[in-house]
């Protein structure tokens, strides 16, 4: 019984462990990234601003000044070419921001500045969405150049100021009843696939007469704190996202990237006993496969390939491309196959194509 025992261990041991887990392949609900805006000014140019001119500019550059109690009128600022006006925007990460935390501003000219470079930028509120003109950050540092070809698009890095965050913009993940949403990463969702992760989580919990989660749609599935876990929720959640998925079949897709020349198949892809010719080239499904013999030897030739099938069943997609790379195809012809194929519903898939 030992002896047993310790094999036991070293199998499970030696076990290799699984390589997709739930986190791997979604995300929690809430878990996005919000974008702050405002609109400043960059100061400090050498004669490369928006110009007197230019009066949504001047306007708020007089404005500025009348708050530090220097105020002047709108002509007086008629040669000002050392301000442009610019637009923020700051991307608060999925996790969320809090207060005191630092993130990048993107800035870009609105007017008819020709170059931000040695400019900063003067001290800004920035909103969030649904802010109804709450102040949730203040942003102010240098101006930097990512790309010299346009000068008038920078970027004030965090560590130089950026956007300081005023107040706290947590990631709100768990609603009023104690409930999450695993999101499917798009490339996974599937009703298979929800029903999986769900079907997964009510047999880790032992879920009898409710279950912890349920699958939503192809998308979504919603699970369920237990009582005793929701004041400190960290636990559940990290258990959850740890759970191995099962390697469940996907659907039969192929997806083409015209661009590229890339060509992805998933799934088990079949194709119907056909005959294709294209462009000089002819290849031919055998159904069933010759059996080589002394009297009728395969011969193997540079035109055309057989392909193997079953009786009265499908071929296999792989083998088709096997043999167009056989017989060095090139990517735009294999790619013009693929669609007549698909035309002509020989191709038991679906068909993505990417312009």
């Amino acid at each position: 019984m030992r002896k047993a025992i310790v094999l036991l261990v070293i199998f499970f041991a030696a076990s290799p462990a699984p390589a997709v887990k739930i986190a791997d392949i979604t995300r929690i609900g809430g878990q996005r990234t919000n974008i702050l805006t405002g609109l400043g000014l960059v100061y400090g140019l050498k004669g490369t601003g928006d110009g007197g001119g230019f009066v949504a500019a001047i306007n708020p550059l007089r404005e500025m000044l009348s708050r530090f109690a220097d105020p002047v009128q709108a002509k007086e600022l008629s040669n000002s070419a050392n301000v442009a006006l610019v637009a923020l925007t700051a991307t608060v990460p999925a996790n969320g921001a809090h207060d005191g935390d630092h993130l990048d501003v993107h800035v870009t000219s609105l007017g008819a500045a020709t170059s931000l470079r040695g400019g900063r930028l003067f001290v800004t509120p920035m909103q969030g969405p649904m802010a109804g003109g709450h102040v949730l950050a203040l942003s102010e540092g240098p101006v930097d150049l990512e790309d010299p070809s346009t000068p008038t698009v920078g970027v004030v890095h965090s560590e130089a100021g950026g956007a300081v965050m005023e107040e706290s913009l947590p990631a709100r993940s768990i609603d009023e009843t104690g409930r999450f949403t695993l999101i499917i990463d798009e490339p996974s969702a599937s009703w298979t696939m929800a029903s999986n992760i769900a079907q997964i989580i009510n047999e880790f919990e032992g879920a009898s007469t409710e279950e912890t989660a349920t699958a939503y749609d192809q998308k979504n599935v919603i699970v369920s704190i237990p009582l005793n876990e929701r004041e400190h929720p960290d636990g559940f959640i990290s258990r959850i996202q740890r759970l191995p998925v099962k390697i469940v079949p996907t659907e039969a897709r192929v997806q083409i990237n015209t661009k590229t020349g890339t060509i992805i198949i998933t799934g088990d892809v079949e194709i119907s006993p056909v005959v294709i010719s294209h462009k000089g080239l002819s290849i031919s499904t055998v159904n069933p496969p010759p059996v080589p013999s002394a009297r009728n030897p395969v011969v193997s030739t540079q035109d055309v390939i057989g392909l193997s099938t079953e009786p009265a069943a499908a071929g296999n997609l792989q083998d088709l491309i096997a043999a167009m790379e056989q017989l060095k195809v090139p990517t735009q012809d294999r790619i013009d196959i693929l669609k007549e194929l698909y035309q002509s519903g020989k191709l038991h898939a679906k068909l993505i194509i990417d312009q």
